[in-house]
């Protein structure tokens, strides 16, 4: 019984998955692609700069998080938010600063995704967010969620910039993919676990393009909104739900 108490208490710091956790996921990786830039390039840090700064406060975030001894959604949320900016930094210092491409960065980082899950189901036994019941577990998940954000800032420029899609055409692939894995979920008896992490990478380079559509200049195909004023309204939008919307934590496995 004390080990199930243990268990519970640990599982309660992550969030019940439900609409209103896919909404904030998606301002927060739009959030992470517009507080990135803004760091970077409206105030001239430099991606690895600005990679250094958003790897502090994800390091610290994380040690918060599996230090916190019960579910707190702020410190949940601004550890996600850490996790983005960092990954839109990271993505751009690799792609751009060392030249290794979107596609390139695109590919490595596919690639370091896939090596995290595999090593945490063989470590674990389960790469589910309902079976997250250790400091070690946790270091897995926020490790892959590093790897996935990171990933998505990367896909989203090489799909809207590269494969010369655009910000527009970029989201609405992206969002399109979103939906058919809805429909897949109810249509369908395929692991829930292996739909959520589909979700929750698709939905950065999502955040990614939208991020780039309200701040890139006009002759892009943006509109050159301020990347302060759009990173404010974000901030703004997602503690506006997180207020309405009071979340859970999710159920524990059993």
């Amino acid at each position: 019984m004390e080990r199930k108490d243990k268990v519970d208490h640990a599982l309660a710091k992550v969030p019940e998955v439900t609409l209103v956790f896919w909404i904030i996921k998606i301002a927060a990786t739009t959030l992470g692609e517009t507080g990135g830039d803004a760091v970077t390039m409206s105030m001239s840090l430099g991606y690895l700069v600005g990679t250094l700064i958003f790897a502090t406060i994800f390091i610290v975030a994380v040690i918060a998080q599996i230090r916190a001894e019960r579910f707190h959604a702020w410190l949940y949320w601004i550890t996600i938010i850490a996790t983005t900016t960092v990954g839109t930094t990271l993505a751009d210092f690799a792609d751009r600063s060392l030249g290794i491409g979107y596609a390139g960065g695109s590919s490595i980082l596919f690639a370091l995704l896939l090596v995290s899950l595999f090593v945490w189901h063989r470590v674990m036994g389960s790469v589910s967010v309902s079976t997250i019941s250790s400091p070690k577990a946790e270091m897995f998940y926020w490790v892959t969620i590093m790897f996935s954000q990171t990933l998505g800032t990367a896909l989203g420029d090489w799909t809207a910039d590269t494969a010369g899609l655009g910000y527009t055409g970029a989201a609405l692939i992206f969002g399109g993919a979103l939906l058919l894995l809805v429909i897949v979920y109810y249509a369908t008896h395929i692991s829930r676990t292996v739909l959520f992490w589909c979700a929750f990478i698709l939905t950065r380079p999502l955040g990614a393009v939208v991020g780039d559509f309200l701040d890139k200049p006009v002759a892009n195909g943006g509109l050159a909104m301020s990347r302060y004023g759009a990173s404010i309204a974000l901030v703004v939008f997602i503690a506006v739900c997180m207020v309405v919307f009071r979340q859970r934590p999710a159920r524990t496995a059993h």
